[in-house]
């Protein structure tokens, strides 16, 4: 019998023995194996400059994709809520304030969206060779965080244009923002990447959760507009909303509403432990079902 096992090192394949049987499979642990991803580090760098590559080949603008799609955004909701509805922006100039949330969301949306539908979009991979499953969402999480790089330097020209002071003691806010969209992306990304091997129903079901997601998160709106408090913990349940509110500290120097940014964290924390839990226990038949 040969059997392939991708090199983490070199990416290429070697055949075993054909009289002996080998069995690749992964380590029958409690949770993820980290030293193996490590081992493995050479593949997040593959599979993310290959889908990177994939998404703008042959197109005309090419990279400037990532920057248009969050700036004709802030252009639509800056018209209609910023002008039209005068909806409050925390003292900032309305587009600053809507494209320093849509900034994170695209991430968060796009990572969501990638990571969700990867496991069915590699099958063929999957079924060929042995590598940790968890490479492949956490890949297309990194491919939305391109786009992110990406938009963030219109993000400092908008600062500089409408000359927004920024907080230089809250700075540190920003990389934890980031680090909590990522997590948000991470965890619901696992959980309907593993689902959506299964039952390919999810495929549509994805896109309507985020469209409802974007209004429940105060993206293009503050939270305050909310003068329930039980309305204002309900949104606080988005694993977004300790993101968005963190990333814009430095810019409004506002007093966190921490029971709020709790409640944010807790859930987003919930739902990354899930769906990593969710993502281990089914990854041994990602094969059988993609």
């Amino acid at each position: 019998m040969r059997v392939f096992e991708l090199n983490g090192s070199t990416g290429k394949s070697m055949a075993m023995d054909d009289n002996v049987e080998h069995v690749i499979d992964a380590e029958k642990v409690k949770f993820f194996d980290w030293q193996e991803l490590w081992r493995y580090l050479d593949l997040f760098y593959f599979f993310t400059w290959r889908d990177v590559k994939i998404k703008y080949k042959q197109t005309v603008l090419g990279f400037l994709w990532a920057v248009l799609q969050p700036l004709l955004m802030m252009v639509v909701f800056t018209f209609f809520f910023g002008r039209a509805l005068n909806v409050p922006s925390q003292n900032l100039p309305y587009p600053v304030f809507v494209f320093s949330g849509l900034l994170l969301w695209n991430l968060f949306s796009t990572g969501l969206t990638n990571s969700a539908n990867s496991m069915v979009n590699n099958a063929q991979i999957l079924k060929k060779i042995y590598f940790p499953r968890l490479i492949i969402p956490v890949s297309s999480i990194l491919v939305a965080f391109f786009d992110f790089v990406m938009a963030l330097v219109l993000f400092l020209v908008l600062l500089i244009y409408y000359q927004q002071a920024v907080s230089w003691h809250f700075i540190w806010s920003w990389p934890l923002a980031l680090t909590l969209t990522l997590l948000a992306s991470l965890g619901p990304g696992c959980l309907m990447a593993a689902l959506n091997v299964k039952y390919r129903d999810f495929r549509y079901v994805i896109p309507f959760l985020i469209q409802i997601l974007f209004f429940l998160t105060p993206v293009i709106y503050p939270i305050s507009i909310l003068k329930y408090p039980l309305l204002q913990y309900l949104i606080a349940l988005s694993p977004m909303y300790a993101a968005v509110e963190l990333f814009r500290l430095p810019l409004t120097g506002a007093v966190l509403n921490m029971p709020l940014v709790l409640t944010s964290l807790i859930a987003c924390l919930v739902l990354l432990f899930t769906g990593l839990i969710y993502f281990k226990r089914t990854q041994d038949f990602f094969a059988d079902f993609a």
